[in-house]
């Protein structure tokens, strides 16, 4: 063979050789640790490199790990993990189940954290106000029974950014904490999540403030999650704002497809700058169907604004609200826009049609029954095509 037809092939073999060391490199630090007591879950932490999956026999652990830079890479990320998903481990007590500061690029899935007297899981990126806990993933987490009594949180994220809570449920949190609870936090995902508390406590389900922007909330249901189902927004200490110079609690949040029942409030705009609500159904709140508020006051924050409420199904009973709407001094509800909304009072129907929304809402819909599969039992699917164009979408529903 001529040796300029063999040179094209010859001057591939530095980048053959280069990425056979890499791939080489990777597997080499690739590996799967398992655990089964307390004292070999710290050591294997103590000793994690990225590309390592931590696998967590059943049983029960004591709680209060605390856990910092535990960092992996975006090729290859750190798991903590059951051993068998069908018994996941369960860590209980401590202040918090478990807190870890500054992680990046770590995944925990098919956990169980119960009995904290702080918060469930606490993540936060250590104090830093900057990207030092980022690219998290959440994964089938069972979280309950913390507090009970305070601001005590099922998940506190203090500055996390590009994170995902996915398929989680959180159970009976303090009762007057949140279920998951961002302060600082941005561009996050919580999806496919179910929250259970009562309506009659202080409490939040979801809350996003502190400077906390493009969080998506979607497919999540929402059972009595508090006196605020989703607290869009909030009031936060100066001091605790990421990034320092933020002027709104919270900006370009998305709520969609969620089902909420209960509650106080199914919606809360807080000292908000752009939010959308859209295709939740929503059904028996017990004091307002949403708020628009002002918290965090003077300069610089902005008034509560640019609000979009669209295409949601909202079922109440006139006896059981105080009003539609509840909005505070200091906002601005006129930059607000309702459209597409399906109205429908249980005990009154031909009072359906809301009344005190800040402005004309635009195409709505009022006094048409729902055909639920089986509202008693929380089933809150809709069997008719008509009734599909606003609540949760069919592809999306959140069943019981």
């Amino acid at each position: 063979m001529s040796l300029f037809r063999l040179m094209p092939r010859l001057s591939l073999l530095p980048t053959l050789a280069a990425t056979f060391v890499v791939a080489v490199a990777a597997a080499a630090s690739a590996a799967t640790v398992d655990v089964s007591d307390r004292a070999e879950l710290v050591a294997a932490v103590a000793a994690v490199r990225p590309g390592t999956t931590i696998r967590i026999a059943p049983g029960e652990y004591r709680g209060g790990l605390a856990f910092g830079n535990l960092q992996g890479t975006a090729a290859e990320k750190i798991v903590l993990t059951a051993a068998d998903p069908e018994r996941p481990p369960e860590f209980v007590g401590g202040t918090s189940g478990m807190q870890l500061s500054a992680p990046a690029h770590l995944e925990l899935r098919n956990l169980v954290f119960r009995a904290a007297s702080g918060n469930g899981l606490n993540i936060d990126d250590g104090g830093q106000r900057r990207q030092t806990a980022h690219h998290l993933t959440l994964r089938n987490l069972r979280i309950e029974d913390v507090g009970p009594q305070g601001n005590r949180d099922g998940i506190k994220l203090s500055g996390v950014a590009d994170f995902k809570v996915i398929d989680c449920t959180i159970r009976r949190w303090g009762d007057a904490g949140s279920a998951i609870d961002m302060v600082g936090c941005h561009r996050g995902l919580i999806a496919g999540c179910v929250f259970r508390f009562r309506s009659d406590v202080p409490a939040n389900g979801v809350q996003t403030k502190g400077g906390s922007a493009n969080i998506a909330v979607r497919r999540c249901r929402f059972e009595h999650a508090g006196n605020r189902a989703l607290n869009i927004g909030g009031s936060t200490g100066r001091a605790y704002f990421r990034p320092r110079d933020a002027n709104y609690e919270a900006r370009e949040i998305l709520v969609e497809d969620c089902t909420i029942i209960g509650a106080q409030a199914a919606i809360a705009f807080v000292g908000v700058d752009g939010a959308v609500v859209r295709h939740n159904t929503i059904y028996r709140p017990q004091r307002w169907v949403f708020r628009i508020l002002q918290e965090s006051r003077g300069e610089p924050f902005v008034a509560c604004r640019e609000g979009v409420f669209a295409d949601n199904l909202i079922v109440n009973r006139q006896d059981e609200l105080r009003s539609i709407a509840n909005i505070g001094p200091g906002t601005a509800p006129e930059t607000f826009r309702f459209a597409r909304n399906h109205w429908y009072c249980i005990d009154d129907p031909t009072s359906s049609a809301p009344q005190g929304l800040p402005v004309a809402e635009q195409d709505g819909r009022y006094g048409v029954r729902p055909r639920f599969v089986d509202a008693a039992r929380g089933d809150l699917r809709t069997t008719a095509s008509a009734e599909r164009q606003a609540g949760v979408r069919p592809e999306t529903t959140a069943k019981p």
